[in-house]
């Protein structure tokens, strides 16, 4: 069993981090696209566990996984059974109608494998164009068939298990099933979650699944039950993914799609058929004594999250805790111009000087660093890396959503980080039943509305990440494994959901460990964002007056909110005693395992 531990003291060079106070806010309020509800608080010691562990955003979740690990599965099974039964106790954030990025190491080399959703062959750029020109409104384009991606979780899942899982699959899903028969408990987080969906009460079939008869949400600690979903995984359980990619499960999916009367889709059966997962090449980068993999595009998630800590590294070091976080900020609007400008689908853009490594390139991010001064930039505009012509216009910033991470560590040494992802809340909100006719089963992804919603710039010139018939859309998603550079030991499994966010968590919990934070408080950590926007927001009720008003001084706008972000982190103990677990107070999840 693991035991609690007590928090470690806390650097002076994690002040970024841990500067505490009141955000004292002046002008009229202005939202972040916040992708999650945020809940109540609650306070984690951190975990330690001896051999093996998993940590996902569901105490279900995390126990499936545990037990899998128990039984002699290794960490690849248990990623798998805990993403499975996420699908159904956590359906706000994934599951088999979404997609995933999963890196697996097993001990020799680390698998960079994508479940990434695709648009159907006959989607074009205009697809979320409306009949005068211009982008839908964001919450129309959702709630549509027009949103819906070719679902890619399952099968990439299936094809990552016969490389390198050990249990029968069968047994992976079972879980799952039993949880979907028997009912679960709903919790605080899904109750808030489905009460603040309109998504869900916009489709009859989820309305009628996710509410009560007086048109409420299930109260916490109802009993929920998913006939249909059971049913579906059955199939699955025997007869593997393509149950969801033929046959009746797949005619349901677009009827579904096709029908929507507000928003059809242009899904058909020969889409969901022709799906495949696809085994990438990792990008893994040298930063100070680590070697930190990730995914490779169609995310951006790893390449934004190391410019990030690159730029960062490449200036004078300093303690003053508002100079770091204006420069945080800084080196976010670079990142994130780069990241519109040149981030989509391999398979359909090139990378800059013909390799995406040239955006981490030491003398590239020495260059771009040279533009963070004692104010604000402003908005930034993208670099040349590699001396590349621009050929794109980037992308204007619109928000991005959901997603939930699973880390994982078996006594063997092998490791996963899978983050997954149906989009928005409740993605799309079409709830599709499998063809069964049984209450429940399982949400549409949304996850099109990750594409450019306006495919040109003001030029005329195309957007990299334009939607387009079969590219897999830009994603932000950052599993993330880190090794030691010195002898190539696995170190660390982490990642979050939070949309457009994830990079940001991703990397501050990256200089969190490197400064000397357990996995806990890192995953503690208060959050500050920035998009390259004019404004950056900072997480309510976390930060010191002076490091807001150090940031008002150097010429940033800054704003507090709510930022439910959902950090897991698996770590080796540096003391030798096993490994360090945290996960994110912000919402419900836990790390289990002995």
């Amino acid at each position: 069993m693991h035991r609690l531990i007590r928090p470690r003291t806390r650097t002076v060079a994690a002040l970024l981090l841990s500067a505490v106070g009141l955000l004292a806010c002046q002008g009229t309020p202005q939202r972040w696209a916040t992708p999650e509800v945020a809940g109540m608080v609650q306070a984690k010691s951190g975990w330690q566990l001896q051999r093996q562990g998993v940590a996902a955003a569901h105490p279900l979740a995390a126990e499936a996984g545990a037990q899998v690990l128990r039984e002699g599965g290794n960490a690849l099974d248990a990623a798998i059974a805990a993403q499975l039964v996420l699908a159904l106790v956590e359906p706000q954030s994934s599951g088999i109608g979404g997609g995933a990025f999963l890196l697996s190491w097993d001990g020799h080399q680390v698998l960079a494998w994508d479940g990434r959703e695709t648009a159907p062959a006959a989607v074009t750029p205009a697809l979320f164009l409306g009949a005068d020109g211009r982008p839908l409104p964001l919450p129309q384009a959702i709630a549509s068939g027009r949103s819906v991606g070719v679902p890619g979780t399952l099968r990439m899942l299936e094809a990552a298990h016969r490389r390198g899982g050990h249990l029968p699959w069968a047994r992976l899903v079972q879980p799952a099933i039993e949880l979907a028969e028997q009912g679960f408990a709903v919790s605080l987080r899904l109750h808030q979650s489905i009460a603040a969906s309109a998504q869900l009460r916009a489709d009859p079939a989820a309305r009628a699944f996710y509410l009560d008869p007086q048109g409420q949400p299930w109260p916490v600690g109802h009993r929920l039950t998913n006939p249909a979903l059971a049913a579906v995984l059955r199939r699955v359980a025997s007869e593997g993914a393509d149950v969801l990619h033929r046959g009746p499960v797949a005619a349901a999916i677009v009827a579904r799609v096709r029908q929507h009367p507000q928003g059809p889709g242009a899904m058909t059966e020969a889409d969901l058929a022709g799906y495949r997962p696809l085994q990438r090449e990792a990008i893994c980068t040298d930063w100070r004594d680590w070697r930190v993999c990730g995914m490779p595009p169609p995310s951006s998630g790893h390449l934004a999250a190391m410019q990030m800590l690159g730029l960062l590294d490449a200036l004078p070091p300093t303690t003053d805790p508002a100079e770091r976080a204006h420069r945080w900020i800084e080196a976010a609007r670079l990142a994130y111009a780069d990241r519109a400008q040149y981030l989509a689908d391999p398979a359909f853009v090139d990378p800059p000087g013909g390799d995406w490594r040239s955006l981490l390139a030491p003398t590239y991010l020495r260059q771009r660093a040279a533009l963070i001064g004692p104010r604000t930039m402003g908005e930034a505009t993208p670099g040349q890396p590699g001396g590349v012509r621009l050929a794109f216009a980037p992308q204007a910033p619109q928000p991005e959503h959901g997603t939930s991470h699973i880390s994982v560590v078996d006594a063997q040494g092998n490791a996963v980080a899978l983050t997954t992802t149906i989009e928005a809340g409740f993605g799309s909100g079409l709830l599709c039943d499998g063809g069964t006719g049984w209450p429940g089963g399982f949400l549409l992804n949304n996850e099109l509305t990750d594409f450019a919603l306006q495919p040109t710039g003001a030029d005329g010139r195309p957007v990299a990440n334009r939607a387009e018939g079969g590219k897999r859309p830009r994603s932000s998603m950052a599993p993330t494994l880190v090794f030691d550079r010195r002898d190539g030991r696995l170190l660390a499994t982490l990642g979050s959901p939070g949309g457009g966010a994830i990079i940001h968590f991703v990397a501050g919990t990256l200089q969190g460990l490197a400064e000397g934070l357990t996995p806990q408080q890192a995953a503690d950590a208060p959050h500050l964002l920035n998009f390259n926007t004019s404004l950056s927001w900072l997480e309510r009720g976390r930060w010191s007056p002076d490091v807001v008003q150090g940031l008002r001084a150097r010429g940033q706008q800054v704003q507090e909110d709510e930022i439910p972000s959902g950090i897991h982190v698996l770590q080796r103990d540096p003391t030798g005693r096993g490994w360090l677990g945290g996960a994110d107070p912000r919402r419900e999840g836990v790390v289990a395992g002995d």
